[in-house]
């Protein structure tokens, strides 16, 4: 079945689309090095590597209003059908949720300036880290299973949010009551809940990436169903 998928009578077309796919996965690879960097410049303090997640911002921007304009020329002109159709919506959709996490990198790098001139916080690294590492990994596997067309790691990384936003309020619990007992550090801690706030919600758009994977293999479309749903779709498109 998957063999069949992105071939076109005309190599033009082909060729075409083959771009719009690539184009996708340029930006994916620029915001997952986005997100990475910007983890490590808050855990490290280093307000040159968060400037530099800030510069690359308007690479990603450039990128996304490149691959939206392919994406409405090759529905003009070539007028696409089924698999085809389905990759040039698929792939408007998640042009813009990478554009948001490009964001969200960038407003982490932000605090992480503020915080140089501020001081910074001991509270929260580890966590930070650890939910960091987790939406890095969930983006990383995320934009294989696009380039895979792998429903399996899609419908995995989707099941790994979860696990993001259990670890998200355990540790806004946390940082809740350390505001309650040193209420001197509520501007820095606001900071500070920015951050998981943000990581948060990069974990948000990679599963939304991988329900647009869903809806690229399957044609299903999965938006607003639960893991579990997700799942059983999966398991019946491939039995």
């Amino acid at each position: 079945m998957l063999s069949n998928l992105g071939k076109h009578s005309s190599s033009q077309f082909t060729q075409e689309m083959e771009s719009i796919r690539s184009d996708l996965l340029r930006m994916g690879g620029l915001v997952e090095q986005q997100v990475s960097d910007a983890v490590e410049s808050f855990l490290q303090h280093d307000s040159k590597l968060a400037q530099k997640v800030r510069d690359v911002e308007k690479e990603v921007d450039s990128l996304e209003k490149q691959i939206d304009e392919e994406c409405a020329r090759v529905l003009a002109l070539r007028q696409p059908a089924a698999i085809d159709l389905r990759t040039i919506i698929a792939v408007s959709k998640c042009v813009a949720d990478l554009e948001r996490m490009g964001d969200k990198a960038a407003k982490i790098a932000k605090i992480t300036i503020q915080l140089a001139d501020e001081g910074h916080l001991s509270i929260g690294l580890v966590e930070v880290r650890h939910i960091g590492e987790r939406v890095c990994k969930m983006l990383h596997e995320a934009l294989d299973a696009f380039a895979r067309f792998d429903l399996d790691k899609a419908v995995a990384v989707a099941e790994s949010d979860d696990d993001v936003d259990a670890e998200y309020h355990s540790a806004m619990r946390s940082l809740v009551t350390f505001m309650m007992e040193d209420p001197r550090s509520i501007t820095r801690v606001l900071k500070l809940m920015s951050v998981f706030r943000a990581l948060e919600r990069i974990g948000d758009h990679c599963g939304n990436l991988c329900e647009q994977v869903v809806y690229l293999v399957s044609g299903r479309d999965v938006r607003h169903v639960s893991v579990e749903q997700m799942k059983a779709i999966v398991d019946k498109q491939g039995s």
